[in-house]
């Protein structure tokens, strides 16, 4: 199963589309994950055009969208535990936090946002994984998603994909 997966893409209610190479790099996902700060609602809509949207509402998000998908979750899919949430919070990194979410059962892969900056690192047997931002890469010098690939209980490639122009 292939999946992609997206944050922090802090877009307005005057967005029409979605960047041509994040929509391109996200053709033949079975499943988009997002892990929050859509700001606004009508976005979830352009990702959904692409496949279908497992997400979690992050700080910037109104209640509209919290009401919609919360503010973690767990997932399994093709038998990978993945936690979802956005990771804002006081104190720690953003990745302990996001960690702490799920403390009592670490999954096998941990998606968060908020700090708009791409990780993927190994903390025991869990992958964290932290897409940036599509379309607000603050400091970082390139725009960023990811693509994940679930096998049969198991996390087969996880990339970090980045991107000059948002257009």
């Amino acid at each position: 199963m292939k999946i992609g997966i997206i944050s922090d893409t802090h877009l307005g209610s005057s967005a029409t589309k979605l960047p041509d190479e994040l929509v391109r790099g996200l053709q033949g996902v079975e499943i988009i994950l997002h892990a929050g700060d859509w700001v606004s609602p009508h976005v979830v809509g352009l990702v959904e055009r692409i496949a279908p949207v497992q997400s979690v509402a992050g700080n910037n998000d109104g209640p509209d969208i919290v009401d919609r998908f919360g503010y973690a979750k767990r997932l399994l899919l093709d038998g990978v535990r993945i936690g979802l949430v956005h990771g804002d919070g006081v104190r720690k990194t953003t990745a302990e936090r996001a960690m702490d979410t799920f403390r009592d059962d670490l999954p096998d892969l941990l998606v968060y946002g908020h700090s708009h900056i791409p990780e993927k690192r190994m903390v025991g047997s869990t992958l964290l994984f932290n897409p940036g931002s599509p379309t607000d890469k603050r400091r970082q010098p390139r725009y960023s998603y990811g693509l994940v690939t679930v096998q049969e209980g198991r996390i087969v490639t996880a990339e970090l994909v980045y991107y000059d122009n948002k257009a």
